[in-house]
């Protein structure tokens, strides 16, 4: 019997290190249990996650494990009586979340040892790079990868072997480089992924490196993921040790290696001239384009940059036939795509679906609809870069036109679920004010024009919005798209735009009335007491801190408007439900 911890960041947040240092002192080095650790196998609302596995076969998958159940699952592994482990046993309704994915990326995530190379090994690990090493020339490769229909899974949706071929015919060293600096709000399909599987990103980069013609690569990932690049850190020595990375790989002509890069955190960086710049050592600027990275890249030589995902799918692809991937999508995009599916969900996680199925189906059949009695309002796909899309549209195909057409993009895979306490305006806002905040300011519509359209947010949730802002935010969205150097700028209009076009309803009584339907703006709210619920406990009044609640005891109370701060304290005292916020 073995006993297997989930410790990905989300595991680990959670409480997940504490267990496992509960179920060694629990086991005390009992014989016949082993205890392993795993990543994250994207069911991070479960964690902590434990397994216990006999062989290759799942015995039991426990759920929101603490550290004092360690005795109790020590003790069922020992004697063999798993009964005793029920209660905390996952239920089948959340079986369904993996059980209705399909899972090419993330195939290893959750199964394998992320800190060993040998369970990867055994489960086919490297089997790609020498079936590409051995049996496969150059072109024979890009021609797979042409077949298969994958595109770059970190936003734009690029047809990878282009970008291949292009830099392999450019004249000059080759270099590669993998983006792994995830910055979108509520996005970490990247890090989840170093952090489960390094191996084979790996294995995805050197056959890549193998078919452009490159003998030196990097990884450009956030210092933000200390546990990815420490995971990272070790299986590129491992590889190494096993003749898989460095001179002569397999005994070939083949010879490559992998540095990592630890970025300062700047999303500007995720654009791939901005990180070009960065991993030379300069500030984290884009560049004009053309010419393009694979004419002219890192030290002006040609250079192919691809995220994490889209390499994480290569050795499946080469192991399986570009037909068998292309089989799975639609006719516009092909293969799976890895969404970190997170806001008021009741099922959280990483997702991966094959490309062609809908918005409904990842958020109600696998994320199993909304937490809480609100409705689903919309979702918020494709991070700062993205946009909204609004209930009536969630029948929406997930593919890169389909989503595109909305007004959003795909974008790295961030899908953030909004219900009706959501406010739209202040979805608007958030996003324009890390985008101003993450503008590099190298371009005057970027760092100028985002800064003038929060400014203008920020004044319609205050309540000071005026007839004429909501058409100045389109004149400045459509000025700033035009003008704007790199793709965080030519993006960052998309949240106000999308909102304005679906919800600007929202907008105008925010304007017009001064309140705001989703009850969010501080300064639109006004408290009112139900005289009709009120008892005149005198809770609200007490604990109120501007002594505008008045009333005499067991009589109903009020409140002044005008004294006001709206801090909300008396709706957390009342007991009885009777404050409420109009």
């Amino acid at each position: 019997m073995k006993i297997v911890i989930g410790e990905g960041s989300c595991g680990i947040a959670a409480g997940a290190g504490k267990v496992h240092s509960a179920l060694e002192s629990a086991l005390g080095g009992t014989q016949g249990v082993d205890l392993g650790l795993t990543g994250c196998i994207g069911m991070c609302f479960l964690e902590p996650i434990v397994e216990l596995r006999d062989g290759e076969t799942l015995v039991r998958r426990l759920v929101r494990v603490s550290e004092k159940d360690a005795e109790v699952i020590a003790a069922a592994a020992v004697s063999g009586d798993l009964s005793m482990l029920d209660r905390l046993c996952i239920q089948p309704e959340d079986e369904e979340f993996l059980d209705k994915q399909t899972r090419i990326a993330l195939r290893h995530c959750g199964i394998i040892d992320p800190t060993g190379i040998d369970e990867y090994i055994a489960c086919g690990g490297y089997e790609a790079l020498k079936k590409a090493l051995l049996n496969m020339t150059q072109d024979q490769v890009i021609e797979v990868i042409k077949t298969s229909g994958l595109s770059g899974r970190g936003g734009a949706g690029f047809p990878t072997w282009f970008k291949w071929n292009a830099t392999r015919q450019s004249p000059g060293k080759k270099y590669l480089i993998c983006n792994a600096d995830e910055g979108d709000p509520g996005a970490f399909m990247d890090r989840a992924l170093i952090e489960s599987d390094p191996h084979n990103l790996i294995e995805g980069m050197l056959i890549a490196a193998y078919a452009i013609g490159s003998s030196e690569a990097f990884v450009y990932v956030r210092a933000e993921y200390p546990l990815a690049i420490v995971r990272l850190e070790e299986a590129i020595s491992q590889a190494k040790s096993r003749g898989l990375l460095g001179e002569n790989i397999l005994g070939t002509d083949f010879s490559c290696d992998i540095t990592i890069k630890a970025g300062a955190g700047a999303f500007v960086c995720g654009e791939e001239t901005a990180l070009i710049e960065s991993l030379e050592g300069k500030r984290g600027m884009p560049r004009l384009k053309p010419p393009f990275p694979a004419q002219k890249g890192y030290k002006n030589m040609p250079t192919n940059i691809n995220n994490v995902e889209t390499f994480a799918n290569v050795p499946w692809i080469i192991l399986n036939g570009g037909e068998a991937f292309a089989a799975m999508g639609n006719q516009k995009s092909k293969g799976t795509k890895v969404f970190a599916l997170t806001g008021k969900i009741k099922r959280g996680g990483l997702v991966e679906v094959p490309m062609g199925k809908t918005l409904r189906d990842v958020i109600f059949e696998i994320g199993g609809g909304m937490i809480g009695k609100s409705a689903f309002k919309a979702v918020q796909l494709g991070g700062p870069s993205g946009g909204c899309i609004p209930a009536d549209l969630i029948d929406t195909v997930i593919d890169y036109s389909a989503i595109s057409a909305t007004g959003a993009i795909m974008g790295s895979g961030g899908m953030v679920v909004l219900d009706e306490t959501t406010c739209m305006v202040g979805v608007a806002r958030f996003f324009l004010e890390f985008t101003t905040n993450e503008s590099c300011g190298k371009c005057v519509h970027c760092r100028i024009g985002t800064k003038r359209m929060k400014e203008i947010l920020e004044r319609i949730v205050k309540g000071e919005g005026k007839e004429g802002d909501i058409e100045l935010l389109e004149e400045l969205c459509l000025a700033i798209k035009d003008g704007s150097l790199c793709g965080l700028g030519q993006s960052a209009p998309n949240p106000v735009l999308t909102t304005i076009k679906y919800f600007r309803n929202e907008y105008e009584e925010h304007i017009r009335s001064k309140h705001c339907p989703a009850k969010q703006c501080r300064n639109l709210l006004r408290y009112v007491i139900d005289p009709e619920v009120c008892t005149g406990c005198t809770a609200c009044a007490r604990h109120c801190p501007t002594s505008c609640i008045s009333g005499r005891l067991k009589q109903p109370h009020s409140i002044d408007s005008d004294k006001c701060i709206r801090c909300g304290m008396c709706v957390s005292r009342c007991k009885f439900g009777a404050i409420s916020a109009e």
